[in-house]
């Protein structure tokens, strides 16, 4: 007895006798359903079932499976799966056919997806293919239990294209190349032809107009593709103007700021031709049946219109792809509005850095001089980099490069406040050591007053600059670096060596020294300054650049035209990381029938001495109309040497592009102007001779300063240049 059930008795044990709760909890056994009602379970299922037999043949369907192919289950049984419906399974009916024949073979079931048309529109099913045994285990057949997964196909492939999209459109800052990405990702399974106009100002990067007051519209193909081989549905010529009237398809399209789509039947070929005979020609002749206008829209602003055509696919555009197009092109639309601001600005700061730069040779003959300017390329925009050529006194020549750190409108308005006070600091002759300390306390001044919060990214401290003086009359060429490359020197023999310059820090550091060095050049010497972009690119070693340089300066050719464009072509890429500048300079030297020198007792009875050595000397240079002048300079400047200077005393009369006259004492003390009143016997020497000569000024060195004055050559005399 059952302790837990008194009055019944345990079955024996190994009778077989089971116990009557399926359970075994005491619940009563569910009863067998009727087979009746097990198929109306089947019939009425919402989910298409189907059964194919050892021999392929449809054996059963339920109501869901026959409505799915629109016909009753009496035309579609005994039909193989190809037969059902031709055309149906876009896969091809032999391709299920074969999936159940390999079920049946293996006895593993597997999913099958596959593609019908219903109601004209597409319907993507997902099977699952089970094997059917009977009680031997032996399959009998093939169980085809399918999903309606349309929304989450068309879902999978929207994300899979805006993925593409998100990784292949916008690599770069290029608005035509944007463009190229978004026709060629629209022929990847999408579309057979797609084109991409832009509005004209938009491929120029200018702000694009309102396109709802034009009557003709007019673009700029910026890219097309197609599944063909050289685009032969093109009407319009790659890189061509073309219009559209405001009241075509396309007009409407971007006047409505709307997508849409277009079945392309025989009235809507009549209206595309009326509009446009070629475009409705080629229309006709590709058998183009379905076609999507997107307009090209980023910011509230229309940038252009993307077409999309269909012929080779028999299938029309549906709502689904006019919604992935739009999305797509939405995407590609920043892409290319990022690329147009992008060209507006950077065409923007290139004027800024060119207006800034040297637009023809200063009036100098010291030195020949060649230069060149590349910007960059990699979208980080205009960077820096500049180079000058400064005339100084005493037929002296000044020869600048420099880098500001940074890129973009901020870095060439910097350099360009850089370049102002070097040539200010350069008019006053400043030793090269001395202007840069003088331009490093600017950096430092002008970081301090730029707002911590201005957003602009860059700093002044961190630039770069060498600064050479070279004196033609000397021969000798003195020089300081701030962080900068030393430059090379090309001896006349061909010799190129990296002149050994101390290093000094870079501007705006601020508590370093900089020191100066001087080097005697021979005559035909040449001098190559440059900027670090010339020398620097990534994946490219430094010193391998610098000995290339080496050897590309030391090969002989006609000019300096023909070196610089050598160099740029072997060192810089096609598409330079950094901007590029390079100056040559090619030395002169004053011979003794251009300049003239005497030392002076400091005895005020030399001045007329000095006086009649200045005429004679004039004389011979054929400078007559010059005399009077010349006499009045001299007389002041040796007699104000003598009054306030000491010895040494030194006059010396330059023959360059103007008449330039020195005198040279041993005193450190700075001339004053003066404006002399009515009775004042003196103080009106200066001001006589600013007065009578173009400019003068005062340059110090360790020894004591030179006051210079410089008059205007005659034009007829000009040919006693060197």
């Amino acid at each position: 007895m059952s302790m837990d059930e008194p009055g019944r008795a345990d079955p024996p044990a190994g009778s077989g006798e089971s116990s009557p709760s399926g359970a075994g909890d005491g619940r009563p056994a569910p009863a067998a359903l009727p087979d009746e009602l097990r198929r109306q379970i089947l019939e009425q299922l919402p989910v298409p079932v189907a059964y194919f037999g050892r021999d392929q043949l449809l054996a059963m369907v339920n109501r869901a499976a026959a409505d799915s192919v629109s016909k009753p289950e009496g035309a579609i049984l005994g039909l193989r799966p190809g037969e059902i419906e031709p055309g149906l399974f876009l896969e091809g009916g032999e391709g299920l056919a074969e999936a159940i024949g390999r079920v049946l073979r293996t006895g593993d079931g597997e999913p099958y997806e596959t593609h019908l048309m219903m109601s004209g529109s597409e319907h993507i099913w997902q099977a699952a293919m089970t094997p059917v045994r009977d009680a031997s285990g032996a399959v009998q057949g093939v169980a085809v239990v399918t999903l309606d997964t349309t929304d989450q196909f068309w879902a999978r492939q929207r994300l899979n294209m805006l993925n593409k999209a998100s990784l292949r459109i916008g690599s770069t800052l290029d608005v035509g190349r944007t463009a190229e990405e978004l026709a060629e990702l629209g022929i990847e399974g999408f579309a057979d032809f797609v084109t991409v106009d832009l509005l004209a100002e938009v491929m120029a990067g200018d702000e694009a107009r309102s396109v709802l007051h034009r009557d003709r519209i007019s673009f700029h193909r910026a890219a097309q593709r197609s599944v063909l081989e050289g685009c032969p549905e093109s009407v319009v010529p790659l890189g061509e103007i073309h219009e559209y009237d405001r009241d075509s398809v396309v007009g409407r399209a971007l006047i409505a700021g709307e997508p849409s789509r277009h079945t392309v039947d025989e009235e809507a070929l009549q209206r595309w031709t009326a509009e446009k005979p070629e475009r409705g020609r080629y229309m006709r002749e590709n058998k183009v049946h379905s076609v999507l206008v997107i307009p090209l829209q980023a910011r509230g602003i229309t940038l252009g219109i993307v077409i999309f055509s269909r012929h080779r696919a028999t299938k029309g555009f549906g709502r689904a792809d006019l919604q992935l197009a739009a999305e797509l092109v939405s995407r590609a639309a920043v892409c290319v509005d990022n690329a147009r601001r992008y060209t507006r600005e950077r065409a923007t700061a290139l004027a800024l850095q060119r207006s800034l730069l040297p637009r023809r040779a200063a009036r100098q003959q010291a030195v020949e001089v060649t230069a060149r300017y590349l910007p960059n390329t990699n979208g980080a925009g205009i960077g820096g980099d500049w180079f000058d050529v400064i005339p100084l006194s005493g037929a002296r020549v000044a020869l600048v490069v420099g880098d500001v750190v940074g890129h973009g409108l901020h870095a060439s308005a910097t350099m360009g406040r850089l370049r102002t006070a070097v040539r200010t600091l350069a008019d006053v002759d400043l030793a090269p050591e001395e202007l840069l300390t003088q331009l490093d306390d600017l950096v430092l001044t002008l970081d301090r007053e730029e707002p911590a919060d201005s957003g602009v990214g860059t700093t002044v401290a961190g630039a770069t600059c060498l600064y050479a003086v070279y004196d033609p009359a000397a021969g000798c060429c003195t020089m300081a670096r701030a962080g900068h490359p030393p430059p090379m020197l090309v001896l006349p023999d061909g010799t190129v060596e990296q002149l050994a310059l101390p290093a000094g820090p870079p501007l705006g550091v601020g508590g370093l020294t900089f020191q100066a060095a001087e080097f005697e050049l021979p005559e035909g010497s040449r001098l190559a300054l440059y900027t670090d972009g010339l020398i620097e690119a990534p994946g490219r070693d430094v010193d391998a650049a610098l000995a290339e340089l080496r050897e590309l300066l030391g090969r002989p050719t006609d000019s300096l035209e023909e070196t610089c464009d050598t160099v740029m072509d072997a060192l810089v890429p096609e598409q330079p990381d950094d901007d590029v500048a390079l100056l040559l300079a090619r030395t002169r030297r004053l011979d003794a029938e251009h300049y003239a020198s005497w030392d002076l007792a400091a005895d005020p009875a030399v001045v007329a001495t000095a006086r009649k050595r200045a005429s004679a000397q004039l004389l011979e240079w054929g400078l007559g109309e010059a005399v009077f002048t010349t006499e009045l300079v001299v007389s002041e400047l040796v007699t104000n040497a003598i009054r306030y200077g000491g010895d040494p005393i030194r006059l010396r009369l330059i023959l360059d592009t103007a008449l330039i006259c020195e005198v040279f004492d041993g005193s450190s003390t700075a001339p004053h102007l003066r404006r002399a009143r009515i009775y004042d016997e003196g103080g009106r020497g200066l001001l006589l001779v600013a007065s009578l000569t173009e400019r003068w000024g005062t340059r110090y060195t360790g020894t004591g300063k030179t006051i210079w004055a410089e008059q205007p050559l005659p034009e007829a005399d000009e040919s006693n240049l060197v």
